[in-house]
């Protein structure tokens, strides 16, 4: 599983996040505001509050709102992220 060790929180719902193995990118969360439970993203200071989850190392914010550290880190690293979720759960086991 890939951990999240950084998020900064930048203009129009992107993300700069910095994993532990260094790979380090922006995320564009803009397509999940307004759906769902991202609906509390609506207000910006409210998107601006993630943190990093110190139990799952990946990012979240109140309320029980959280991504998936591997889709994220596939994202930012270009690559399909069946192949990352396939990596990381053979490197738990």
């Amino acid at each position: 599983m890939h951990r999240i060790v950084e998020v900064n929180p930048l203009e129009n719902y992107r993300l700069r996040l910095r994993f532990s193995d260094g790979t380090d990118g922006i995320v564009d969360l803009s397509e999940l505001v307004g759906k769902g439970v991202f609906s509390a993203w609506k207000d910006a200071s409210f998107f601006n509050s993630v943190f990093i989850d110190s139990e799952t190392r990946t990012i979240a914010w109140e309320g029980g709102i959280d991504l998936c550290p591997d889709k994220l880190y596939a994202e930012i690293a270009g690559a399909d992220p069946l192949a990352i979720l396939g990596k990381s759960e053979a490197a738990a086991r």
